[in-house]
C-alpha cells in the first residue's frame, strides 16, 4: 500500500504530527505504525496480588502502544525550555515555546480541560532553593494527572481514527530510501511512502540506532541518567507541591561537582515498574482523582552521564547497572535511607518496623551493591541538602527504589525542520536524542507537521 505520510511510533510526536497532518490537510493519506497495542488493549498484568512483579510481556503495555511510555505517565506537560530537550536548539526558543502552549490547547480541548496549570514565576520556593545551593528551574507545568492524560488520548484517538490508518501490534523492522520516497517494512507486508515521520520514543533507541547506521545518517553520542526513586511522607514535601506540583531542583555535589537533579514529581502519587528492552526500572505515576491518590509522594534523584571518547555505549552502561539490580533482586530493589547510610541491606524485617507503607512491591536490599559510589554518594549529598528545604526527606523511613534508568537515544543529525540528509526522513520526539518529555515531543511533531503541510 502506498501513503503520503508514514509515521513510525504512536507516542506524543507521532499523535500530534498526525493530528497536525490531518488538520491542516484532510486529504492526505497518513498511516501510523506501532509496535504495541491500541490503547484500550494497554493493560499491565501486575495487580499487587495474584501478579506482583514484572512477568516479561512480549510488548510491555507500560512502554509501548498508543500513547508511549507516557500513555501511563502522570501526565506532567513542562512548558519550558530549561528541561526536557533541546527542541529549541533546531527551532527557535519562542517557536519551541509556542508549539508547547498549542500542543497544552489541543490536550484542554480534548479532555484536559479543568486541570491546573502551575508555575515557578514569582514563587518564595526560588529564594529558599538558592540559600541552600539548590536551583530550582523555571517552568509552567500542566499537570493531567494519569486518568485525565489517558481520557485525553481517547479522545485524540476517536478524532483520528477515521482519518488516519493505524496499524497497531505492527513492528517496523527497516526503513528503506528509494528513488522516491520511503518504503517500510514490516513483518509480512512492505509499505511505500513520499515522507516518513520515525517517532519511536526512548524505547527504541536500539532500533533507531540501526536506522540511522542503515541509512548512513550521523549521530553524537548522548548521556544516559542513573539514580533511584525516592518515596516518602506526602506532608514532606507538600509545601512545594501544593504550589509548584513539579520542582524540578538541581544540586552540585560538593565531592565531584557532579549534578543531581530532581526528576519527574508524583504528589500522593505511586511507584511502578518499567520494563525496557527486558530490563525492569522503576517510575512513579500520579492522578489527578483524589480516590486513587496515596498518602506518599514520589520523585526521581537522577545523575547525569556523559561519556566521551572511546566509549560510546551510554545506554549500555546504564543497562549494565540496571542488570545488576535485576540480578541481585529479582527485580526492582527498595531501602530505607537510614540503612543505606549505616552500610546495612534492608530487610522484610526492617521493612515491617517501618513508619513507610511503600506503595511498590519490591525486594529489600542494599542499593550500594549496584549502584557505583560516584553516584550513590551524589545521592545521599542530595538527600542531605533537600532536607534543608523539606524536613523530612533524610529520615531513616524514607525509601529509595531502584534502579530508575533514562535511556536517551544518540542525538540524530537533523536540520531545523528537524529533517534528515534525507530528504521526507524525519526523526522527533524522544527517539531523536533532541527532546525528552512529553512537551517537547509532542511539540517537535507539531513542528514537522506544519513543515510536510506547507510543502504538498
Amino acid at each position: 500500500m502506498n501513503y503520503d505520510i508514514i509515521i513510525i511510533g504512536a507516542g506524543p510526536g507521532g499523535i500530534f504530527s498526525a493530528f497536525e497532518l490531518v488538520k491542516l490537510n484532510p486529504e492526505l493519506k497518513v498511516a501510523v505504525f506501532e509496535s504495541g497495542h491500541a490503547l484500550e488493549k494497554r493493560v499491565c498484568p501486575i495487580d499487587g496480588e495474584k501478579i506482583k512483579s514484572c512477568i516479561g510481556c512480549k510488548s510491555c503495555s507500560i512502554m509501548s502502544g498508543f500513547g508511549g511510555a507516557g500513555a501511563f505517565s502522570d501526565g506532567k506537560y513542562n512548558i519550558t525550555n530549561d528541561f526536557g530537550g533541546t527542541l529549541y536548539e533546531y527551532i527557535g526558543k519562542k517557536q519551541a515555546i509556542d508549539l508547547m502552549r498549542y500542543v497544552d490547547q489541543i490536550n484542554m480541548q480534548y479532555g484536559g480541560e479543568g486541570t491546573k496549570l502551575y508555575t515557578t514565576a514569582g514563587t518564595k520556593f526560588k529564594k529558599l532553593c538558592i540559600q541552600n545551593d539548590l536551583h530550582l528551574l523555571d517552568a509552567s507545568v500542566r499537570h493531567l494527572g494519569t486518568d485525565i492524560n489517558y481520557i485525553v488520548l481517547e479522545n485524540i484517538y476517536a478524532h483520528l481514527k477515521d482519518k488516519v490508518d493505524f496499524y497497531f501490534d505492527t513492528a517496523v523492522n527497516s526503513v528503506e530510501k528509494l528513488e522516491k520516497g520511503y518504503k517500510v517494512n514490516c513483518n509480512n507486508h512492505s509499505y511505500i511512502c513520499d515522507k516518513c515521520i520515525v517517532s519511536v520514543g526512548r524505547s527504541g533507541s536500539k532500533w533507531m540506532e540501526t536506522v540511522c547506521r542503515d541509512l548512513d545518517i550521523p549521530t553524537k553520542s548522548n548521556r544516559v541518567d542513573i539514580g533511584v526513586r525516592v518515596e516518602l511522607p506526602a506532608e514532606v514535601f507538600s509545601h512545594l507541591t501544593d504550589e509548584l506540583y513539579e520542582s524540578k531542583i538541581v544540586y552540585r555535589t560538593e565531592k565531584y561537582g557532579d549534578k543531581v537533579r530532581t526528576f519527574c514529581m508524583n504528589p500522593k502519587g505511586a511507584v511502578v515498574n518499567e520494563n525496557t528492552n527486558g530490563i525492569i526500572t522503576v517510575n512513579g505515576h500520579s492522578y489527578e482523582d483524589p480516590a486513587k491518590q496515596t498518602e506518599n509522594t514520589n520523585f526521581a534523584l537522577l545523575v547525569s552521564k556523559h561519556f566521551s571518547e572511546p566509549f560510546k555505549d551510554s545506554n549500555g552502561y546504564g543497562e549494565s547497572i540496571a542488570r545488576l539490580s535485576n540480578m541481585l533482586g529479582g527485580g526492582v530493589i527498595m531501602q530505607r535511607f537510614g540503612d543505606l547510610i549505616r552500610g546495612r541491606r534492608s530487610t522484610a524485617n526492617r521493612m515491617e518496623d517501618s513508619f513507610m507503607t511503600p506503595t511498590l512491591n519490591a525486594t529489600p536490599g542494599d542499593l550500594s551493591l549496584v549502584l557505583p559510589k560516584r553516584i550513590l554518594d551524589g545521592i545521599i549529598e542530595m538527600i542531605y541538602a533537600l532536607d534543608k528545604v523539606a524536613p523530612g526527606t533524610a529520615n531513616d523511613d524514607t525509601l529509595l527504589y531502584g534502579i530508575e534508568v533514562k535511556f536517551y537515544n544518540m542525538e540524530v543529525e537533523v536540520d531545523e525542520k528537524l529533517e534528515t540528509r534525507h530528504k521526507g526522513l524525519y526523526i522527533i520526539g524522544d527517539g531523536s536524542g533532541i527532546t525528552h518529555s512529553l512537551s517537547h515531543a509532542s511539540a517537535s511533531g507539531v513542528h514537522v507537521a506544519r513543515d510536510i503541510a506547507a510543502k504538498q
